[in-house]
Protein backbone atom coordinates (compact mmCIF):
# COMPACT_ATOMS: atom_id res chain seq x y z
CA UNK A 1 0.00 0.00 0.00
CA UNK A 2 1.78 3.34 -1.20
CA UNK A 3 2.22 5.82 1.66
CA UNK A 4 -0.44 8.29 0.31
CA UNK A 5 -2.99 5.70 0.70
CA UNK A 6 -1.58 4.82 4.37
CA UNK A 7 -2.02 8.82 5.45
CA UNK A 8 -5.58 8.40 4.02
CA UNK A 9 -6.49 5.51 5.56
CA UNK A 10 -4.87 6.96 8.86
CA UNK A 11 -7.05 10.19 8.20
CA UNK A 12 -10.61 8.13 7.67
CA UNK A 13 -9.73 6.07 10.99
CA UNK A 14 -8.95 9.23 13.31
CA UNK A 15 -12.56 11.49 10.97
CA UNK A 16 -15.06 8.47 12.11
CA UNK A 17 -13.71 8.26 16.03
CA UNK A 18 -14.23 12.11 15.78
CA UNK A 19 -17.77 11.79 13.59
CA UNK A 20 -18.78 9.19 16.61
CA UNK A 21 -17.62 10.82 19.52
CA UNK A 22 -18.27 14.51 18.54
CA UNK A 23 -15.37 15.83 20.70
CA UNK A 24 -15.05 18.58 18.28
CA UNK A 25 -18.10 19.63 15.99
CA UNK A 26 -19.09 17.45 12.72
CA UNK A 27 -18.67 20.19 10.17
CA UNK A 28 -15.08 21.06 11.82
CA UNK A 29 -13.92 17.69 11.65
CA UNK A 30 -14.64 17.76 7.91
CA UNK A 31 -12.59 20.85 7.49
CA UNK A 32 -9.92 19.26 9.24
CA UNK A 33 -9.92 16.56 7.27
CA UNK A 34 -9.89 18.76 3.81
CA UNK A 35 -7.08 20.81 4.88
CA UNK A 36 -4.97 17.84 5.84
CA UNK A 37 -5.45 16.18 2.65
CA UNK A 38 -4.28 19.30 1.03
CA UNK A 39 -1.48 19.70 3.19
CA UNK A 40 -0.10 16.05 2.78
CA UNK A 41 -0.58 17.09 -0.97
CA UNK A 42 -2.76 14.10 -1.81
CA UNK A 43 -5.07 16.56 -3.19
CA UNK A 44 -4.49 19.85 -4.67
CA UNK A 45 -5.70 23.38 -3.41
CA UNK A 46 -8.41 23.61 -5.57
CA UNK A 47 -9.24 19.83 -5.50
CA UNK A 48 -9.90 20.43 -1.60
CA UNK A 49 -12.01 23.84 -2.18
CA UNK A 50 -13.83 21.96 -5.02
CA UNK A 51 -17.07 20.61 -2.97
CA UNK A 52 -17.99 24.34 -2.05
CA UNK A 53 -18.67 24.32 -5.81
CA UNK A 54 -19.97 21.41 -6.33
CA UNK A 55 -23.81 20.83 -7.53
CA UNK A 56 -24.94 19.08 -4.47
CA UNK A 57 -23.57 21.39 -2.33
CA UNK A 58 -25.16 24.26 -3.95
CA UNK A 59 -28.68 22.35 -4.49
CA UNK A 60 -29.02 21.52 -0.83
CA UNK A 61 -28.39 25.17 0.12
CA UNK A 62 -31.21 25.70 -2.37
CA UNK A 63 -33.13 23.51 -0.89
CA UNK A 64 -32.83 24.82 2.42
CA UNK A 65 -34.27 28.31 1.32
CA UNK A 66 -37.40 26.36 -0.46
CA UNK A 67 -38.20 24.53 3.01
CA UNK A 68 -37.70 27.81 4.91
CA UNK A 69 -40.53 29.57 2.29
CA UNK A 70 -42.81 26.95 3.99
CA UNK A 71 -42.46 27.35 7.63
CA UNK A 72 -42.44 31.34 7.27
CA UNK A 73 -45.92 30.40 5.62
CA UNK A 74 -47.14 28.80 8.65
CA UNK A 75 -48.24 26.31 6.53
CA UNK A 76 -46.68 23.17 7.73
CA UNK A 77 -47.79 24.44 11.31
CA UNK A 78 -51.53 24.79 9.71
CA UNK A 79 -51.31 21.31 8.34
CA UNK A 80 -50.10 19.84 11.45
CA UNK A 81 -53.01 21.63 13.84
CA UNK A 82 -55.30 20.22 11.38
CA UNK A 83 -54.07 16.28 11.81
CA UNK A 84 -54.58 16.96 15.66
CA UNK A 85 -58.18 16.38 15.11
CA UNK A 86 -57.68 13.12 13.72
CA UNK A 87 -55.57 11.91 16.72
CA UNK A 88 -58.19 13.21 19.07
CA UNK A 89 -60.54 10.92 17.57
CA UNK A 90 -58.37 7.66 16.93
CA UNK A 91 -54.56 7.54 18.24
CA UNK A 92 -53.82 4.62 15.72
CA UNK A 93 -55.54 6.58 12.57
CA UNK A 94 -53.58 9.27 13.69
CA UNK A 95 -49.86 7.43 14.04
CA UNK A 96 -50.81 6.14 10.32
CA UNK A 97 -51.95 10.08 9.11
CA UNK A 98 -49.28 11.66 10.73
CA UNK A 99 -46.62 9.14 9.41
CA UNK A 100 -48.22 9.26 5.46
CA UNK A 101 -48.21 13.05 5.89
CA UNK A 102 -44.32 13.46 7.37
CA UNK A 103 -43.19 11.07 5.03
CA UNK A 104 -44.88 13.01 1.67
CA UNK A 105 -43.33 16.01 2.93
CA UNK A 106 -40.17 15.29 3.98
CA UNK A 107 -39.88 13.84 0.19
CA UNK A 108 -39.49 17.53 -1.20
CA UNK A 109 -37.79 19.34 1.72
CA UNK A 110 -35.48 19.26 4.63
CA UNK A 111 -36.96 16.97 6.93
CA UNK A 112 -35.26 18.14 9.89
CA UNK A 113 -37.55 21.35 10.12
CA UNK A 114 -40.99 18.77 8.79
CA UNK A 115 -39.98 17.13 12.34
CA UNK A 116 -38.97 20.53 14.26
CA UNK A 117 -42.63 21.77 13.71
CA UNK A 118 -44.94 18.35 14.44
CA UNK A 119 -42.77 17.79 17.74
CA UNK A 120 -44.72 20.31 20.13
CA UNK A 121 -48.12 19.57 18.08
CA UNK A 122 -48.23 15.26 18.71
CA UNK A 123 -46.92 16.50 22.19
CA UNK A 124 -49.69 17.91 22.90
CA UNK A 125 -52.29 15.93 21.56
CA UNK A 126 -50.51 12.65 22.55
CA UNK A 127 -51.00 14.27 26.02
CA UNK A 128 -54.49 15.32 25.96
CA UNK A 129 -55.48 11.63 24.66
CA UNK A 130 -53.87 10.65 28.03
CA UNK A 131 -51.35 8.46 25.68
CA UNK A 132 -47.60 8.78 26.36
CA UNK A 133 -45.69 11.23 23.75
CA UNK A 134 -43.07 8.23 23.73
CA UNK A 135 -45.56 6.07 21.86
CA UNK A 136 -45.63 8.87 18.89
CA UNK A 137 -42.63 10.55 18.05
CA UNK A 138 -40.34 7.68 17.38
CA UNK A 139 -42.87 7.35 14.50
CA UNK A 140 -42.36 11.16 14.06
CA UNK A 141 -38.69 10.62 12.89
CA UNK A 142 -38.74 7.29 10.75
CA UNK A 143 -41.69 8.55 8.67
CA UNK A 144 -39.29 11.70 7.87
CA UNK A 145 -36.86 8.93 7.35
CA UNK A 146 -38.70 7.12 5.04
CA UNK A 147 -39.83 10.51 3.61
CA UNK A 148 -36.82 11.30 2.80
CA UNK A 149 -35.55 8.36 0.70
CA UNK A 150 -38.77 8.49 -1.71
CA UNK A 151 -37.11 11.65 -4.31
CA UNK A 152 -33.26 13.14 -5.10
CA UNK A 153 -34.28 15.89 -2.80
CA UNK A 154 -35.65 14.18 0.06
CA UNK A 155 -32.65 14.42 2.03
CA UNK A 156 -29.12 15.97 1.37
CA UNK A 157 -27.45 12.69 1.13
CA UNK A 158 -29.37 11.75 -1.90
CA UNK A 159 -28.22 15.29 -3.61
CA UNK A 160 -24.73 14.66 -2.50
CA UNK A 161 -24.61 11.04 -3.93
CA UNK A 162 -26.05 12.62 -7.16
CA UNK A 163 -23.16 14.87 -7.15
CA UNK A 164 -20.40 12.47 -6.48
CA UNK A 165 -21.74 10.49 -9.56
CA UNK A 166 -21.35 13.93 -11.72
CA UNK A 167 -18.05 14.45 -10.76
CA UNK A 168 -16.84 11.00 -11.94
CA UNK A 169 -18.24 11.54 -15.26
CA UNK A 170 -21.79 9.39 -14.52
CA UNK A 171 -25.46 10.72 -15.12
CA UNK A 172 -27.10 11.61 -11.81
CA UNK A 173 -29.71 10.03 -10.33
CA UNK A 174 -32.88 11.82 -11.98
CA UNK A 175 -35.91 13.21 -9.80
CA UNK A 176 -37.70 10.17 -8.94
CA UNK A 177 -35.45 7.60 -9.84
CA UNK A 178 -35.18 6.29 -6.05
CA UNK A 179 -39.00 6.36 -5.79
CA UNK A 180 -39.78 2.70 -6.33
CA UNK A 181 -37.95 1.32 -3.94
CA UNK A 182 -38.41 4.21 -1.15
CA UNK A 183 -41.68 3.70 -1.39
CA UNK A 184 -41.06 0.21 -0.61
CA UNK A 185 -39.20 0.77 2.24
CA UNK A 186 -41.77 3.44 3.40
CA UNK A 187 -44.76 0.68 3.18
CA UNK A 188 -42.45 -1.45 5.10
CA UNK A 189 -41.40 0.52 7.60
CA UNK A 190 -45.16 1.74 7.80
CA UNK A 191 -46.41 -1.61 8.62
CA UNK A 192 -43.64 -2.91 10.91
CA UNK A 193 -44.21 0.15 13.07
CA UNK A 194 -47.99 -0.43 13.18
CA UNK A 195 -47.43 -4.25 13.48
CA UNK A 196 -44.48 -4.61 15.74
CA UNK A 197 -42.55 -1.24 16.36
CA UNK A 198 -45.30 0.59 18.67
CA UNK A 199 -45.65 -2.44 20.87
CA UNK A 200 -42.00 -2.00 21.43
CA UNK A 201 -42.28 1.59 22.35
CA UNK A 202 -42.01 2.37 26.01
CA UNK A 203 -45.28 3.51 27.51
CA UNK A 204 -43.52 6.49 29.74
CA UNK A 205 -47.25 8.30 30.43
CA UNK A 206 -46.38 8.32 34.38
CA UNK A 207 -43.72 10.50 33.69
CA UNK A 208 -45.71 12.79 30.86
CA UNK A 209 -45.79 15.53 33.21
CA UNK A 210 -43.08 18.27 33.80
CA UNK A 211 -42.56 18.36 37.20
CA UNK A 212 -41.81 14.25 37.15
CA UNK A 213 -39.76 14.92 34.23
CA UNK A 214 -37.35 17.37 35.64
CA UNK A 215 -37.85 15.95 39.15
CA UNK A 216 -39.34 19.46 40.80
CA UNK A 217 -42.23 18.16 42.47
CA UNK A 218 -45.53 19.43 42.12
CA UNK A 219 -45.81 23.27 41.22
CA UNK A 220 -47.90 25.08 43.54
CA UNK A 221 -49.41 28.46 42.02
CA UNK A 222 -52.79 31.04 42.94
CA UNK A 223 -55.05 31.86 39.87
CA UNK A 224 -58.24 34.38 40.19
CA UNK A 225 -61.43 32.92 39.32
CA UNK A 226 -62.92 35.47 36.85
CA UNK A 227 -66.30 36.40 35.80
CA UNK A 228 -66.12 34.03 32.55
CA UNK A 229 -64.94 31.17 34.84
CA UNK A 230 -67.00 27.86 34.46
CA UNK A 231 -65.82 26.96 37.92
CA UNK A 232 -67.78 30.66 39.39
CA UNK A 233 -70.57 29.94 41.28
CA UNK A 234 -69.96 25.70 41.60
CA UNK A 235 -68.90 23.63 44.29
CA UNK A 236 -65.09 22.65 44.60
CA UNK A 237 -66.18 18.91 43.78
CA UNK A 238 -68.19 20.00 40.25
CA UNK A 239 -65.99 22.72 38.96
CA UNK A 240 -63.97 21.92 36.20
CA UNK A 241 -60.97 22.31 37.96
CA UNK A 242 -61.21 19.37 39.95
CA UNK A 243 -63.73 17.30 37.72
CA UNK A 244 -61.41 17.88 34.27
CA UNK A 245 -58.37 18.53 35.60
CA UNK A 246 -57.78 16.59 38.95
CA UNK A 247 -56.34 19.85 40.50
CA UNK A 248 -55.90 19.95 44.30
CA UNK A 249 -57.42 23.10 45.75
CA UNK A 250 -55.60 23.32 48.65
CA UNK A 251 -56.65 26.87 50.15
CA UNK A 252 -59.51 29.29 49.12
CA UNK A 253 -58.76 33.20 50.15
CA UNK A 254 -61.90 35.49 49.80
CA UNK A 255 -61.36 38.90 50.45
CA UNK A 256 -60.09 38.50 54.14
CA UNK A 257 -61.68 35.04 54.60
CA UNK A 258 -59.06 32.40 53.97
CA UNK A 259 -60.75 28.52 54.06
CA UNK A 260 -57.52 26.17 54.02
CA UNK A 261 -58.56 22.93 53.56
CA UNK A 262 -61.82 23.97 51.61
CA UNK A 263 -64.21 20.95 51.77
CA UNK A 264 -65.95 19.82 48.33
CA UNK A 265 -69.04 21.03 48.76
CA UNK A 266 -68.19 25.45 49.30
CA UNK A 267 -69.46 27.23 46.47
CA UNK A 268 -66.69 28.94 44.60
CA UNK A 269 -67.04 32.63 43.74
CA UNK A 270 -65.67 35.35 40.78
CA UNK A 271 -62.70 36.48 42.78
CA UNK A 272 -62.06 33.96 44.64
CA UNK A 273 -57.97 33.25 44.77
CA UNK A 274 -57.59 29.92 44.72
CA UNK A 275 -53.98 27.92 45.44
CA UNK A 276 -53.94 24.83 43.61
CA UNK A 277 -51.27 21.87 43.43
CA UNK A 278 -50.65 20.49 40.03
CA UNK A 279 -48.40 20.07 37.03
CA UNK A 280 -47.41 22.74 34.56
CA UNK A 281 -49.69 21.30 31.42
CA UNK A 282 -52.81 21.75 33.97
CA UNK A 283 -52.16 25.32 34.70
CA UNK A 284 -52.03 25.89 30.49
CA UNK A 285 -55.01 24.54 30.21
CA UNK A 286 -56.39 27.33 32.49
CA UNK A 287 -55.34 30.24 29.99
CA UNK A 288 -58.44 30.92 28.13
CA UNK A 289 -60.77 31.29 31.43
CA UNK A 290 -58.21 31.85 34.42
CA UNK A 291 -55.55 34.60 34.71
CA UNK A 292 -52.86 33.30 37.02
CA UNK A 293 -52.77 36.23 40.09
CA UNK A 294 -49.59 38.06 40.11
CA UNK A 295 -46.56 38.13 42.31
CA UNK A 296 -45.72 35.36 44.61
CA UNK A 297 -47.42 33.07 42.18
CA UNK A 298 -44.84 30.01 41.46
CA UNK A 299 -42.82 27.65 43.74
CA UNK A 300 -40.56 25.17 42.67
CA UNK A 301 -38.91 23.32 45.23
CA UNK A 302 -37.71 25.58 47.84
CA UNK A 303 -37.44 28.65 45.26
CA UNK A 304 -40.27 31.51 44.95
CA UNK A 305 -39.81 33.32 41.85
CA UNK A 306 -40.85 37.11 42.44
CA UNK A 307 -40.87 37.95 39.33
CA UNK A 308 -44.31 39.55 38.19
CA UNK A 309 -45.80 37.91 34.32
CA UNK A 310 -43.64 35.16 34.42
CA UNK A 311 -44.39 31.65 32.37
CA UNK A 312 -42.95 28.03 32.15
CA UNK A 313 -41.51 26.68 28.91
CA UNK A 314 -39.89 23.97 27.90
CA UNK A 315 -37.08 24.73 25.01
CA UNK A 316 -35.99 22.16 22.88
CA UNK A 317 -32.42 21.98 21.31
CA UNK A 318 -32.66 20.95 17.74
CA UNK A 319 -29.89 19.68 15.46
CA UNK A 320 -27.66 21.55 14.33
CA UNK A 321 -28.49 24.49 16.55
CA UNK A 322 -26.13 27.19 17.31
CA UNK A 323 -26.38 25.91 21.32
CA UNK A 324 -24.87 22.92 20.64
CA UNK A 325 -21.17 22.70 22.44
CA UNK A 326 -21.86 25.82 24.44
CA UNK A 327 -22.90 26.35 27.82
CA UNK A 328 -25.79 28.78 29.26
CA UNK A 329 -23.62 31.02 30.13
CA UNK A 330 -21.48 31.26 27.60
CA UNK A 331 -24.93 32.04 25.65
CA UNK A 332 -26.03 34.67 28.27
CA UNK A 333 -29.45 32.75 28.38
CA UNK A 334 -30.97 34.56 31.08
CA UNK A 335 -29.91 38.05 29.56
CA UNK A 336 -30.96 37.28 26.09
CA UNK A 337 -33.71 35.21 26.06
CA UNK A 338 -34.92 37.05 29.90
CA UNK A 339 -35.57 33.45 30.51
CA UNK A 340 -34.02 31.26 34.21
CA UNK A 341 -33.15 27.58 33.40
CA UNK A 342 -34.65 25.63 36.12
CA UNK A 343 -33.63 22.28 34.91
CA UNK A 344 -32.05 20.50 31.95
CA UNK A 345 -32.72 17.30 30.37
CA UNK A 346 -29.57 15.80 29.02
CA UNK A 347 -30.04 12.38 27.49
CA UNK A 348 -31.52 10.38 29.87
CA UNK A 349 -30.07 12.59 32.51
CA UNK A 350 -31.70 15.24 34.87
CA UNK A 351 -29.72 18.16 35.91
CA UNK A 352 -30.48 20.55 38.40
CA UNK A 353 -27.45 22.20 39.71
CA UNK A 354 -24.78 24.00 38.07
CA UNK A 355 -27.00 24.44 35.02
CA UNK A 356 -24.87 27.83 33.34
CA UNK A 357 -22.03 25.04 32.94
CA UNK A 358 -23.48 22.43 31.16
CA UNK A 359 -22.68 21.81 27.61
CA UNK A 360 -25.65 21.58 24.96
CA UNK A 361 -26.52 19.01 22.88
CA UNK A 362 -28.71 18.23 20.34
CA UNK A 363 -31.52 16.77 21.72
CA UNK A 364 -31.13 18.95 25.40
CA UNK A 365 -34.64 20.04 26.83
CA UNK A 366 -34.16 23.34 29.07
CA UNK A 367 -37.08 23.81 31.42
CA UNK A 368 -36.96 27.76 31.70
CA UNK A 369 -38.96 30.26 33.35
CA UNK A 370 -39.35 33.69 31.06
CA UNK A 371 -41.10 36.67 31.05
CA UNK A 372 -43.89 36.53 29.64
CA UNK A 373 -43.99 39.57 27.87
CA UNK A 374 -40.70 37.42 26.19
CA UNK A 375 -42.50 34.75 25.30
CA UNK A 376 -43.40 36.60 21.43
CA UNK A 377 -39.27 36.97 21.23
CA UNK A 378 -38.94 33.24 21.34
CA UNK A 379 -41.78 32.83 19.54
CA UNK A 380 -39.73 34.24 16.60
CA UNK A 381 -36.55 32.98 17.51
CA UNK A 382 -38.47 29.91 16.44
CA UNK A 383 -40.04 30.93 13.57
CA UNK A 384 -36.70 31.62 12.25
CA UNK A 385 -35.77 28.72 9.27
CA UNK A 386 -32.65 28.25 11.48
CA UNK A 387 -34.28 28.74 14.97
CA UNK A 388 -31.73 26.62 17.69
CA UNK A 389 -34.26 25.88 19.65
CA UNK A 390 -38.24 24.55 19.97
CA UNK A 391 -40.78 26.01 22.22
CA UNK A 392 -42.36 22.69 22.98
CA UNK A 393 -44.97 24.01 25.98
CA UNK A 394 -46.15 26.75 24.35
CA UNK A 395 -47.64 26.45 20.41
CA UNK A 396 -45.59 28.64 18.55
CA UNK A 397 -48.05 29.14 15.57
CA UNK A 398 -47.32 31.24 12.98
CA UNK A 399 -50.75 33.04 11.17
CA UNK A 400 -51.53 30.75 7.75
CA UNK A 401 -50.47 33.05 5.11
CA UNK A 402 -53.10 31.35 2.52
CA UNK A 403 -52.00 32.90 -0.70
CA UNK A 404 -47.66 33.04 0.35
CA UNK A 405 -48.10 29.37 1.18
CA UNK A 406 -49.62 27.98 -2.49
CA UNK A 407 -46.86 30.17 -3.95
CA UNK A 408 -44.63 28.73 -2.32
CA UNK A 409 -46.24 25.39 -3.00
CA UNK A 410 -46.30 26.69 -6.85
CA UNK A 411 -42.49 27.32 -6.59
CA UNK A 412 -41.52 23.97 -5.81
CA UNK A 413 -43.89 22.31 -7.37
CA UNK A 414 -42.64 23.95 -10.81
CA UNK A 415 -38.48 23.41 -9.48
CA UNK A 416 -39.82 19.18 -8.83
CA UNK A 417 -41.30 18.80 -12.19
CA UNK A 418 -38.64 21.08 -13.93
CA UNK A 419 -36.00 18.61 -12.57
CA UNK A 420 -37.86 15.83 -13.85
CA UNK A 421 -38.70 16.45 -17.27
CA UNK A 422 -35.12 17.65 -17.24
CA UNK A 423 -36.00 20.84 -18.77
CA UNK A 424 -33.86 22.99 -16.04
CA UNK A 425 -31.49 20.90 -13.76
CA UNK A 426 -32.55 20.59 -10.29
CA UNK A 427 -29.66 23.25 -8.81
CA UNK A 428 -30.37 26.06 -11.24
CA UNK A 429 -34.34 25.15 -10.54
CA UNK A 430 -33.85 25.27 -6.84
CA UNK A 431 -31.30 28.90 -7.09
CA UNK A 432 -34.22 30.38 -9.42
CA UNK A 433 -37.13 29.42 -7.38
CA UNK A 434 -35.11 30.72 -3.71
CA UNK A 435 -35.04 33.72 -5.54
CA UNK A 436 -38.66 34.22 -6.48
CA UNK A 437 -39.65 33.62 -3.06
CA UNK A 438 -37.16 36.37 -2.47
CA UNK A 439 -38.75 38.85 -5.43
CA UNK A 440 -42.50 37.64 -4.01
CA UNK A 441 -41.83 38.89 -0.33
CA UNK A 442 -42.15 35.09 1.02
CA UNK A 443 -38.80 35.53 2.14
CA UNK A 444 -36.11 38.23 3.08
CA UNK A 445 -32.52 38.50 2.02
CA UNK A 446 -32.37 38.15 5.83
CA UNK A 447 -34.13 34.78 6.02
CA UNK A 448 -32.51 33.65 2.34
CA UNK A 449 -28.78 33.48 4.25
CA UNK A 450 -30.21 31.92 7.58
CA UNK A 451 -32.12 29.47 6.68
CA UNK A 452 -28.99 27.33 4.98
CA UNK A 453 -28.03 25.43 7.67
CA UNK A 454 -24.49 26.28 6.89
CA UNK A 455 -22.79 23.13 9.53
CA UNK A 456 -24.42 20.96 6.86
CA UNK A 457 -23.08 22.74 3.70
CA UNK A 458 -19.47 23.01 5.17
CA UNK A 459 -19.57 19.31 6.32
CA UNK A 460 -20.57 18.28 2.68
CA UNK A 461 -17.83 20.01 1.02
CA UNK A 462 -15.32 18.67 3.70
CA UNK A 463 -16.57 15.36 3.05
CA UNK A 464 -16.24 15.52 -0.55
CA UNK A 465 -12.58 15.78 -0.51
CA UNK A 466 -12.23 12.31 1.27
CA UNK A 467 -13.21 10.96 -1.84
CA UNK A 468 -11.22 12.65 -4.17
CA UNK A 469 -8.10 11.73 -2.03
CA UNK A 470 -9.05 8.17 -1.95
CA UNK A 471 -8.91 8.20 -5.54
CA UNK A 472 -5.90 10.08 -6.05
CA UNK A 473 -3.86 7.69 -3.52
CA UNK A 474 -5.24 4.45 -4.82
CA UNK A 475 -7.22 3.52 -1.75
CA UNK A 476 -10.64 3.34 -3.32
CA UNK A 477 -8.89 0.63 -5.64
CA UNK A 478 -7.18 -1.04 -2.70
CA UNK A 479 -10.69 -1.48 -0.62
CA UNK A 480 -12.80 -2.18 -3.75
CA UNK A 481 -10.48 -5.02 -5.01
CA UNK A 482 -11.23 -6.63 -1.11
CA UNK A 483 -14.79 -6.36 -1.54
CA UNK A 484 -14.12 -8.22 -5.10
CA UNK A 485 -11.91 -10.71 -3.31
CA UNK A 486 -14.26 -11.29 -0.36
CA UNK A 487 -17.56 -10.84 -1.45
CA UNK A 488 -17.51 -11.17 -5.46
CA UNK A 489 -17.56 -15.02 -5.34
CA UNK A 490 -21.02 -15.04 -4.26
CA UNK A 491 -21.79 -12.31 -6.93
CA UNK A 492 -22.51 -8.92 -7.43
CA UNK A 493 -25.41 -9.13 -5.33
CA UNK A 494 -23.31 -10.30 -2.38
CA UNK A 495 -21.29 -6.93 -2.75
CA UNK A 496 -24.49 -5.00 -2.92
CA UNK A 497 -25.62 -6.32 0.63
CA UNK A 498 -21.93 -5.65 1.80
CA UNK A 499 -21.86 -2.42 1.22
CA UNK A 500 -25.56 -1.73 2.25
CA UNK A 501 -24.71 -2.91 5.69
CA UNK A 502 -21.17 -1.44 6.15
CA UNK A 503 -23.11 2.09 5.07
CA UNK A 504 -25.87 1.30 7.51
CA UNK A 505 -23.57 0.38 10.40
CA UNK A 506 -21.27 3.50 9.90
CA UNK A 507 -24.24 5.62 9.71
CA UNK A 508 -25.49 4.92 12.78
CA UNK A 509 -22.15 6.44 14.52
CA UNK A 510 -21.12 9.09 12.16
CA UNK A 511 -23.02 11.40 9.65
CA UNK A 512 -24.94 10.04 7.11
CA UNK A 513 -23.27 12.38 4.50
CA UNK A 514 -20.08 11.83 5.75
CA UNK A 515 -20.52 7.88 5.14
CA UNK A 516 -22.02 8.58 1.87
CA UNK A 517 -18.85 10.62 0.86
CA UNK A 518 -16.72 7.88 1.63
CA UNK A 519 -17.97 5.03 0.14
CA UNK A 520 -20.01 6.33 -2.78
CA UNK A 521 -16.36 6.77 -4.73
CA UNK A 522 -15.58 2.89 -3.75
CA UNK A 523 -18.60 1.87 -5.07
CA UNK A 524 -18.04 3.37 -8.21
CA UNK A 525 -14.72 1.98 -8.64
CA UNK A 526 -16.28 -1.79 -7.67
CA UNK A 527 -18.63 -1.39 -10.18
CA UNK A 528 -15.97 -0.09 -13.12
CA UNK A 529 -14.03 -3.29 -11.82
CA UNK A 530 -16.74 -5.21 -12.44
CA UNK A 531 -17.77 -3.95 -15.64
CA UNK A 532 -21.48 -3.58 -14.43
CA UNK A 533 -23.81 -0.63 -14.06
CA UNK A 534 -22.70 1.38 -10.61
CA UNK A 535 -26.64 1.97 -9.98
CA UNK A 536 -27.22 -0.45 -7.72
CA UNK A 537 -24.15 0.25 -5.53
CA UNK A 538 -24.39 3.74 -5.39
CA UNK A 539 -28.53 3.47 -4.84
CA UNK A 540 -27.13 0.70 -1.99
CA UNK A 541 -25.44 3.46 -0.21
CA UNK A 542 -27.79 6.02 -0.65
CA UNK A 543 -30.45 4.26 0.82
CA UNK A 544 -28.40 3.02 3.65
CA UNK A 545 -27.06 6.45 4.24
CA UNK A 546 -30.51 7.81 5.42
CA UNK A 547 -31.71 4.63 6.88
CA UNK A 548 -30.92 4.65 10.41
CA UNK A 549 -32.80 3.56 13.33
CA UNK A 550 -30.72 2.08 15.60
CA UNK A 551 -29.05 5.24 17.84
CA UNK A 552 -30.61 8.49 18.55
CA UNK A 553 -27.02 10.10 17.54
CA UNK A 554 -26.83 8.39 13.80
CA UNK A 555 -29.60 10.34 12.29
CA UNK A 556 -30.74 14.55 13.12
CA UNK A 557 -34.50 13.44 13.48
CA UNK A 558 -33.49 10.58 15.67
CA UNK A 559 -31.30 12.99 18.53
CA UNK A 560 -34.08 16.00 18.03
CA UNK A 561 -36.84 13.47 19.70
CA UNK A 562 -34.48 11.57 22.16
CA UNK A 563 -34.84 14.01 25.28
CA UNK A 564 -38.75 15.08 24.55
CA UNK A 565 -39.63 11.39 24.20
CA UNK A 566 -37.36 10.30 27.53
CA UNK A 567 -36.63 7.83 25.39
CA UNK A 568 -33.33 5.37 26.61
CA UNK A 569 -30.70 4.42 23.91
CA UNK A 570 -31.58 1.21 24.08
CA UNK A 571 -35.08 2.29 23.05
CA UNK A 572 -33.67 3.03 19.74
CA UNK A 573 -32.08 -0.42 19.58
CA UNK A 574 -34.30 -2.09 20.24
CA UNK A 575 -37.25 -0.83 18.05
CA UNK A 576 -34.49 -0.43 15.53
CA UNK A 577 -32.20 -3.23 14.98
CA UNK A 578 -35.38 -5.42 13.64
CA UNK A 579 -35.95 -2.33 11.22
CA UNK A 580 -32.43 -2.19 10.15
CA UNK A 581 -32.21 -5.79 9.66
CA UNK A 582 -35.50 -6.17 7.48
CA UNK A 583 -34.63 -2.93 5.35
CA UNK A 584 -30.59 -4.63 4.76
CA UNK A 585 -32.82 -7.84 3.56
CA UNK A 586 -35.14 -6.04 1.13
CA UNK A 587 -32.36 -4.33 -0.27
CA UNK A 588 -30.13 -6.69 -0.97
CA UNK A 589 -33.06 -8.69 -2.53
CA UNK A 590 -34.98 -5.56 -4.53
CA UNK A 591 -32.32 -3.14 -5.20
CA UNK A 592 -30.13 -5.70 -8.08
CA UNK A 593 -34.14 -6.05 -9.53
CA UNK A 594 -35.23 -2.62 -9.44
CA UNK A 595 -31.84 -1.33 -10.45
CA UNK A 596 -29.93 -4.04 -12.66
CA UNK A 597 -26.54 -4.45 -12.77
CA UNK A 598 -26.53 -4.33 -16.91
Amino acid sequence: MATSAILVLVIIIGAVILFATEIIAIDLVAMLVMISLVLLGIISPSEGVAGFSNTATITVAAMFILSAGLLKTGGMQYVSLRLSGVFKKNFTLGIVTMMILVAFISAFINNTPVVAVFIPIVVQVAQSSNISPSKALIPLSYASIFGGTCSLIGTSTNVLVAGIMKDRGLEPFSMFDMTPMGLIFFLVGLVYMLVFGIKMLPDRKGDASLQKRFGLGDYLAEIELMKESPSVNKTIMDSPLVQDLEMDIIEVRRNTTTFPLPPGDLVLLEGDVLKIRCDVNKIKALKDNIRFNEGKSLKIGEDFFNERGTSLVELIITANSDFEGKTLKLLDFRRTFRAIPLAIKHREEVLHNRLYEVTLRAGDVILAEVKTHHLDNLKELQRQPDHPMIILSEDGIVDFQRNKFFLVVGVLAIVVITATLEIVPIMIGAIAGSLILVLTNCLTMKDFYESIEWKVIFLLAGALSLGVAMENSGLADIIASSLIQYLGQWGPIAIVSGLYLITSLLTEVMSNNATAALLAPIAIVTANSLGLSPIPFLMSITFAASASFMTPIGYQTNTMIYGVGQYKFMDFLRIGSWLNLLFWIIATLLIPIIYPFK
